[in-house]
């Protein structure tokens, strides 16, 4: 709760003001009662022909306080509902700033799906409390103290009736809400694996209905959301048995006050008015007993939510950032030395990784599935650090460096990287500053040509994760947005897998003429998109198999020859055209796979060149 409280702190003049006029509302429905009792007890029932107006007074001067009452309230509601949402809205700006600087282990471990849900549903808990607790929490109190004293000073034997009541109902609301709390902290984790279902079936549409899954998927969900079910009626079932129990008690005790109060009235100990008023105060107390009871309940509620949101922003971070800035040096660009890694701290993913990349040179680095070629850039990033040796970036120690200079020097294209409901030119640019030069300086090395033939062009709209463009344009469009921003080191993770061979090659091509001092790395699984890099990596197992140039390693690396084998052809044999061999530009389009020395097609007498 001292975090709920800490939250609304802030606005603690508008509180004050809300809670103000909740007493004095409240005040004004104590008073209410009290007035019908002396109307009736001493105005009417010994009212005279002269002093009838005396009744037209009272009634006047209740339907002033009643309108009071309802006034202060309505405002003091609007206040509450005020605090509520800027409290909240401070909570979601203060978790989503965490979530954005949490650690990739820590994101593993909590998982993707809770984070949205600790910002959502968990959230929306604490807004509920907040409200309840500003519009009830002093109302409900000051109703139920208020209508005792009162109560006491009218008839003082059935007002300790009702009081007798309380400690029953404080034990009951005291046993269900220890009970309720844990019952709530299940219903988020089970909302965090409906929420995982819905996004992964949400992401993934197209692929249930191209397997004809929608059935399967159907029943998955339908089983997620009825453990839902279930947790919620766990949770509401027992704490809903708290009214009907305090409804039970206080109802005997109503009857205890009618009977006793029937008695007392026929002895002259009392009188009608003061029966009726007191039967008022009870069901006022009643009512608010009702009202703190449901403060218990939502309380219960947003203390697991908070717990969880509390349990996020407590995070404590294993990768200190760093103090340095990004200077360049004539020391390697990139070093791993002897560097070891793993993500659960169990069996090792990276081992024994060695390598050096100096300014301007290109590393490729190429292994199958799973081999552990984007842990290394995971590594390179500082999203992980590894167990055992050291990465250094421009002669640094990576550990040295602030985090948010290390990456603003690195472009980087992810395998499934995201592009935003924008313009074209918005996710180039990406909220940095730069001109629309820079924004067609990259779209032209990227190859990203096709955004000259949309007629709004730059402005053109992209709907949410891109579904109406292409997967090559839009990868093209990420490769911009890394190349944008003319970064030092130039990061392609298997960012050219939807793209075709000539695309790819004269994106590569466009980068090393454009980019000559910038390092670049480019993870692939095809050997003609590093085959001209400076030094090639073969990763299998988290291990390093092989490195070289492509030269090297086709007669050093069996696993690479077979790689060549597999993905050129041990005999390919490229053609192109003899009457356009004076003509370059032409000359690289007129490539034929061909195992003969020379063809002849349609008259045109075509030449052999061999690429191994």
């Amino acid at each position: 709760m001292k975090f709920i409280f800490a939250k609304m702190g802030k606005y603690k003049v508008t509180v004050f003001f809300s809670l103000l006029l909740k007493t004095l509302g409240s005040f004004a429905d104590l008073i209410l009662p009290y007035l019908l009792a002396y109307l009736i007890d001493d105005v009417v029932l010994n009212v005279t022909k002269e002093e009838h107006k005396l009744v037209y007074v009272i009634g006047i001067i209740m339907l002033v306080v009643a309108v009071l009452g309802w006034g202060f309230n309505i405002y003091a509601n609007r206040l509450a509902e005020r605090v509520a949402s800027s409290s909240v809205a401070d909570v979601r700006a203060e978790l989503f700033y965490k979530i954005e600087r949490l650690d990739a282990i820590q994101v593993d471990k909590v998982t993707t799906t809770s984070l949205i849900s600790r910002l959502t549903s968990d959230t929306y808990n604490i807004y509920s409390m907040i409200g309840s607790l500003q519009r009830l929490g002093i109302r409900a109190p000051m109703l139920l103290l208020g209508g005792i004293i009162i109560a006491s000073f009218m008839d003082l034997t059935l007002t300790l009736v009702m009081v007798a009541l309380l400690p029953f109902i404080f034990v009951i609301v005291y046993f269900y809400t220890k009970r309720g709390q844990p019952l709530y902290a299940n219903i988020q984790k089970q909302v965090d694996n409906l929420i995982r279902t819905l996004r992964e079936n949400i992401t993934g549409v197209r692929v249930v209905r191209a397997l004809s899954m929608t059935d399967h998927e159907n029943k998955r969900f339908k089983e997620e959301n009825t453990k839902t079910v279930k947790e919620e009626l766990k949770a509401t079932m027992t704490m809903n048995k708290i009214r009907p129990m305090i409804d039970i008690v206080m109802n005997i005790g109503l009857v205890v006050v009618l009977v006793l109060g029937a008695f007392r009235v026929s002895r002259g100990e009392t009188k009608i008015g003061e029966i009726l008023a007191l039967t008022s105060y009870f069901t006022i107390i009643l009512n608010a007993m009702s009202s703190i009871t449901r403060i218990f309940i939502q309380t219960s509620r947003a203390q697991a939510s908070a717990n969880r949101i509390q349990e996020v922003l407590e995070m404590g971070t294993k990768l200190i950032d760093g103090t340095n800035e990004v200077f360049e040096s004539d020391a390697p660009h990139i070093e791993f030395d002897d560097v070891t890694f793993s993500y659960h701290g169990k069996e090792a993913h990276l081992e024994n990784i060695n390598f050096k990349l100096y300014k301007g040179q290109t590393l490729g680095v190429l292994g199958a599935t799973g081999s552990g070629k984007t842990t290394i850039i995971n590594l390179l990033m500082r999203f992980y650090d590894p167990q055992i040796g050291q990465i250094k970036i421009f002669g640094e120690d990576i550990r040295t460096l602030k985090h948010e200079a290390l990456r603003r020097h690195i472009g980087l294209v992810l395998q499934n990287d995201a592009v935003f409901s924008s313009s074209i030119r918005e996710n180039i640019q990406f909220s940095r500053d730069m001109e629309l030069e820079d924004v067609e300086f990259a779209k032209e090395i990227a190859q990203a040509n096709f955004i000259d033939q949309i007629p709004e062009k730059f402005d053109y709209k992209v709907s949410q994760r891109g579904t109406n463009i292409s997967g090559g344009q839009r990868q093209r469009l990420l490769i911009a947005r890394a190349i944008a921003g003319k970064p030092k080191v130039l990061i392609l993770d298997d960012a050219s897998s939807a793209l075709d061979y000539h695309t790819d090659r004269n994106l590569r091509k466009a980068i090393n003429e454009n980019l000559k001092d910038t390092t670049k790395i480019i993870v692939a699984q095809r050997i003609s998109s590093i085959k001209d890099a400076d030094l090639i990596l073969v990763v299998e197992d988290g291990k390093i198999v092989a490195k070289g140039t492509h030269d090297e390693l086709k007669k050093l690396s069996d696993y690479y020859k077979t790689l060549i084998v597999h993905q050129l052809g041990e005999e390919a044999l490229w053609i192109r055209c003899q009457d356009h061999a004076t003509n370059p530009e032409m000359m690289d389009h007129k490539y034929l796979k061909i195992k003969n020395k020379q063809l002849n097609v349609f008259g045109t007498t075509y030449l052999i060149i061999r690429n191994d």
